[in-house]
Formats: C-alpha cells, sequence, structure tokens
C-alpha cells in the first residue's frame, strides 16, 4: 500500500507542476501579447512623430527655398550670409530626421524573438510532464506492465518472472503462485509449491496454458503463457522405446535429501522400473520403493536455470530427495515413464503434493 501512496504523491507533485507550468505559460503568453501590442503602438506612434518631422523639414526645406530667392533678389552681398543659416537649418532637419530611425522597433523584434523562444520552451517542458503524469496514470491502473515471462513456451525449458521497469518491486518482496489452466474448459488449478519466480514446465503442463499470480502490497499481478504448453521434440518416440525394458537406469546427482542440501557430487542411479523405484550409489540402495498412493514425484519448484533438469521424489513418508538428471530429456521421460508404470499397477501418485 506504500508503494501506491507513494505513486499518488508522486502523481500528485507531477499535476502541481504541470498546473505551475501552464499558469506561467499563460502570463508569458499575456505577456507577449502586451508586448506585441505596445511595440505595435510605438511603431505608429513613432512613424506618426518622423512623418510629422518629415514635413516640417521638408516646409522649412520650402521656407528655405523662398527665403532664398528673396534674399537673392535683394542683396547678393548679404545672401551668403543667409544661405549659411538657411543650410545649417536644413542639416538640423536632416538630423531630425535621422534620429527617427526603427532602432527602437528593432529593439522590441529581438525582445519579442526571446520571448517566443521561451515561451516554445515553456510548452515543450509541460508536454513532457504531461506524457509523464499519463505515463504514471497508466502504470497504476494497469501493474502488469511492471513484469513479463521470459523463456520459450515448451517442455524442456523454464519460464522466469522478469521485471520490465525500474519501478518493478522486487520479486524477492512479492508473494507468487503459479498455475496451470485446461485450454479446453479453462480450469484452473494451483500447482503446489511453485512459489519461486522460476518455473520449469513437466510433462503434465503439456498442452495447458500456465499462469502466475503476484502479490504486492495487496496488488494482484497476473501474468499467462501466449499459448499452451509445447510437447519436446522427440521426447514421446523416446519414452515409448523405454517402455519395452523391464527396468530403465538414469545417471543422477543428489541436490537434495529431506530438505538438506547435499554438498556431493557423486554420480547415483536411479532404477524406474515396471513395478517399483529404486535409487542407488554404487553396490549400496539409498531407497527402494514399490508405487503406492503415498509416493509423490513431480518437477522441482524454483531451481534457476537447472530447474528443468530436476525432480523431486519423496519415496515415503520419511525420505524425500531432489534429483539433477543428465539431461531436460531424461528428466521429464523418467517422470513419464514413472506416471505410466503407476498407472499400469493402478495407482495415482501425488503428482503435485505440496513438499
Amino acid at each position: 500500500m506504500f508503494y501506491v501512496e507513494a505513486l499518488a504523491v508522486q502523481l500528485t507533485q507531477r499535476e502541481g507542476e504541470l498546473i505551475q507550468e501552464k499558469t506561467e505559460v499563460k502570463k508569458l503568453a499575456t505577456f507577449l501579447k502586451q508586448a506585441s501590442e505596445d511595440a505595435k503602438k510605438l511603431v505608429d506612434e513613432e512613424r506618426a512623430f518622423a512623418r510629422a518631422e518629415i514635413e516640417n523639414a521638408r516646409a522649412a526645406v520650402q521656407r528655405v527655398e523662398e527665403a532664398l530667392q528673396e534674399k537673392e533678389q535683394m542683396s547678393r552681398a548679404s545672401g551668403k550670409q543667409d544661405l549659411e543659416e538657411l543650410m545649417k537649418e536644413v542639416q538640423e532637419a536632416r538630423r531630425i530626421k535621422m534620429l527617427h530611425q526603427p532602432s527602437k522597433v528593432m529593439d522590441m523584434e529581438h525582445e519579442l524573438r526571446a520571448l517566443r523562444v521561451q515561451l516554445a520552451e515553456k510548452s515543450k517542458h509541460s508536454l513532457l510532464l504531461q506524457k509523464e503524469l499519463a505515463r504514471s496514470k497508466r502504470v497504476k491502473g494497469n501493474l502488469s506492465h511492471l513484469y513479463e515471462l521470459d523463456g520459450a513456451e515448451v517442455l524442456g525449458s523454464y519460464l522466469r518472472i522478469k521485471p520490465c521497469s525500474d519501478i518493478a518491486p522486487e520479486l524477492s518482496k512479492c508473494a507468487i503462485q503459479w498455475y496451470r489452466i485446461s485450454s479446453e474448459g479453462g480450469k484452473k488449478e494451483l500447482i503446489s509449491g511453485a512459489r519461486k519466480s522460476v518455473y520449469a514446465p513437466e510433462p503434465f503442463d503439456v498442452g495447458r496454458i500456465l499462469q502466475v499470480e503476484i502479490i504486492y502490497d495487496g496488488q494482484l499481478i497476473m501474468l499467462t503463457t501466449t499459448g499452451a504448453i509445447d510437447a519436446a521434440a522427440g521426447l514421446g518416440n523416446y519414452v515409448e522405446a523405454l517402455v519395452r525394458k523391464h527396468d530403465v537406469e538414469f545417471n543422477v546427482v543428489v541436490t537434495q535429501m529431506n530438505g538438506v542440501d547435499q554438498p556431493s557430487e557423486s554420480i547415483h542411479v536411479l532404477h524406474v522400473g515396471k513395478m517399483r523405484m529404486k535409487l542407488c550409489k554404487g553396490k549400496a540402495t539409498i531407497a527402494k520403493e514399490y508405487y503406492s498412493g503415498l509416493m509423490q514425484l513431480c518437477g522441482v519448484r524454483g531451481g534457476g536455470n537447472a530447474a528443468a533438469q530436476a525432480l523431486f521424489w519423496q519415496a515415503k513418508k520419511e525420505f524425500s530427495v531432489v534429483l539433477a538428471f543428465e539431461s531436460e530429456r531424461d528428466r521429464n521421460a523418467a517422470i513419464m515413464l514413472a506416471r505410466r508404470f503407476a498407472f499400469d499397477c493402478n495407482v495415482s501418485f501425488k503428482w503435485f503434493s505440496k513438499f
């Protein structure tokens, strides 16, 4: 729940930032509009003033010309002095005209250009905030985007829950449970003991859809395979060839016995016979049991990359082992053979009991 509240607080902060950005954008737009109006007004005033000055200069020039003609008629001697004064007046008129060049307008245009650039940057930042806000809402509304199932959906491989987002909670802090779903009736069956982030499909999963539920802080996330689990190529023919034998041997390594990890990596031999199963080390027999309803046999739960090559066998109530095979094919063949031989003995294993 804390994670959802943190998301809500972050969402509220970002909404506040977006509102503030919108307010600043509106202020900039208002200022830009006012600046444009002021610039236009200033240009009109300067233009009107310049026209008036030009008209005054023209009138002054005309007066100069009229006075010059009168002076020339009156006296050529005094005309030189008057001409100099009139020239000074003309120069003054030209100076007034030059003073009213559009330098102030140019300054206003530069200022307006800078304001437009600033407005574009604010708009871009506002758009980014909107996208981030929308993404946060999507994450809050659809938590399944935080994880995905990685791995081939075929017998002999393994599936792993893979985080696909930086904000995905650690899987070690989540409760995990795998299920198998019938592709026909849609019946959902809990896979007992499958509570790890890795699950290796076993023969019983072929033709069924796998689903995993992830619970974090009260939130449920469900991931499902894209289709039913496919059979391993050639496994059926391999098992049919082994069925003709009275006893089938598999080389295995005991990785766990009665819940305790085994450091030794010595080779053991698992015998899968038509009447019983037996585990031997050299000439010594570790366990030997006839098929019965108390026997449990299934793929190992968890185990990382090696999960597809290991199985769990509880020969009797006080004895259980986890066995690692040489290949995925041998592991799946051992499970299928034991199930078939037990069926011939009218025995149904507790395949998926808790262990």
